[in-house]
């Protein structure tokens, strides 16, 4: 009822305001003629005329301004429903946070439609969720049913019916409302719907109205939709920052590893093979010291040296292959992880079969985070567990799983250890991936892939496809 009477007052002003105009008119024609006129003059009906069209043009040009001041003294002060769209339109060029953006475009619904309640709801898990309404909506979440959130889309602008039969949840509390549901859609994708209600007291939803609520839901369609695409970008931003950080550390690593590897391999050389050597000198030079003086004890240092030599050929063999081990150079992955798995206190199952051959790069990182995932399960997996190891060709390049069946762990509990910082360093080189996998009791899996074009030529001589330590 309070409805109504603001808009008679409304419609009483603005008939007052042109009865007022036409006077206007009429006077100043009269003033025009200098004297009132006659009664049989046939030219107040020409100024009549005249004043009524004059009247007219000047309703016309003021009307705007009439209908903002009527509506002023109404208390109706509100956008038309032809001004919503245009109106959020310049509010989306500004730098407003979307919560605030979308209760704004459901204060100006409410006020410029005399709305009961304007409500955004969003699609999640299989539901509707009210999100932001004016005023404030606390009705729980009203569930799809298994219906594709695209019907929503299809269906458009909708009403008592359509939503008594697909969403009946959504009417609950509102028989005594007018209601129109709108979706916010891109693209053909349901991003959420607008719900607006109107008391039965006031008249229906006018053409105009529901055109304004679907042009201002599509609207919010594509604020969402930028918004999630803000999203997701800034999500990208976060992981290429945090790719950044991690390949500048990774850097720092291999150098400081490269650092520590010269200096193991010095060691190693000073330890190992130039004791052999600098022995196999001195055994020369006292053989020739005893060439004159005993040539029988001189012909058995000789004789010993052969097994002295053998010795620093192995010793200079097992610093190569920590180095890069001659076999994989040779005969390829599928071999050196066959004597890998020979060399291992567990028993270690390896599945090469029809493994090409890789660049160098690619097969010395999967072998080496093949053996450094070896060394985890010989720590961690118990001795009784069995440790299998596939490697492959794949469309995304050279990939190695490595799994056992030992008594596996938190993931999330032990973090990153030496051993997987070694391989995730060894693999993000060559920009390759890495995926640890375990959980107590069930076991551990890692999965690796190292980037990489095969080669033509397939690894000669590859060995079985199970192979036990021996």
């Amino acid at each position: 009822m309070r409805s109504a009477s603001r808009w008679l007052t409304l419609a009483v002003a603005v008939l007052a305001a042109m009865a007022v105009s036409v006077a206007a008119a009429f006077a100043a024609f009269v003033l025009l003629l200098g004297r009132p006129p006659a009664d049989d003059e046939s030219v107040i009906v020409i100024v009549a005329l005249a004043g009524a069209v004059v009247a007219a043009l000047v309703f016309r040009v003021t009307q705007p301004r009439l209908a903002r001041a009527a509506r002023r003294l109404a208390g109706t002060e509100v956008d038309a429903p032809s001004d919503l769209a245009r109106s959020f339109s310049s509010r989306m060029s500004r730098s407003i946070a979307l919560d605030e953006l979308v209760l704004q475009a459901a204060e100006a619904l409410r006020g410029s439609l005399r709305l009961s309640s304007a409500e955004v709801w969003i699609p999640g898990e299989g539901v509707l969720r009210p999100w932001i309404g004016d005023p404030g909506t606390d009705r729980p979440p009203v569930p799809l049913g298994g219906m594709d959130p695209a019907t929503i889309v299809q269906a458009g602008l909708s009403g008592h019916g359509w939503l008594h039969v697909w969403l009946p949840q959504m009417l609950e509390g509102r028989d005594r409302s007018y209601v129109r549901l709108a979706p916010m859609a891109n693209a053909g994708e349901l991003l959420g719907v607008v719900v607006i209600e109107r008391p039965v007291e006031d008249t229906g939803f006018t053409v105009e109205e529901e055109r304004a609520l679907v042009e201002l839901a599509r609207q919010l369609g594509v604020v969402l939709h930028n918004a999630k695409l803000d999203t997701a970008l800034q999500a990208s931003l976060d992981e290429v920052r945090r790719q950044a950080e991690e390949l500048q550390a990774s850097r720092g690593r291999i150098v400081a590893a490269a650092d520590q590897a010269r200096r193991t391999i010095e060691r190693d050389l000073h330890d190992g093979a130039q004791q052999h050597v600098v022995a196999l000198g001195i055994q020369l030079k006292l053989a020739r010291t005893l060439m004159d003086k005993d040539p029988a004890r001189a012909a058995e240092v000789l004789d010993g040296l052969a097994g002295a030599v053998d010795d620093t050929l192995q010793e200079l063999r097992d610093l190569a292959h920590g180095i890069y081990p001659p076999l994989l150079a040779d005969q390829g992955l599928a071999a050196a992880l066959a004597a890998a798995a020979r060399r291992s206190p567990q028993r270690v199952e390896v599945a090469a079969e029809g493994l090409t051959r890789h660049p160098p790069e690619a097969e010395a990182t999967a072998y080496f985070c093949v053996l450094e995932a070896l060394q985890n399960a010989g720590k961690y997996a118990g001795p009784e567990a069995t440790v299998t190891v596939e490697v492959g060709d794949q469309e995304q390049g050279l990939v190695f799983v490595v799994s056992d069946d030992g008594s596996g762990f938190d993931v999330r509990q032990h973090g990153r250890g030496a051993g997987f910082t070694n391989m995730l360093d060894r693999l993000g080189a060559l920009g390759g991936t890495l995926r640890v996998e375990s959980a107590p009791g069930r076991g551990t899996r890692i999965t690796g892939v190292v980037p990489s074009e095969q080669a033509p030529a397939a690894v000669p001589g590859s060995p079985p496809a199970d192979v036990a330590p021996g």
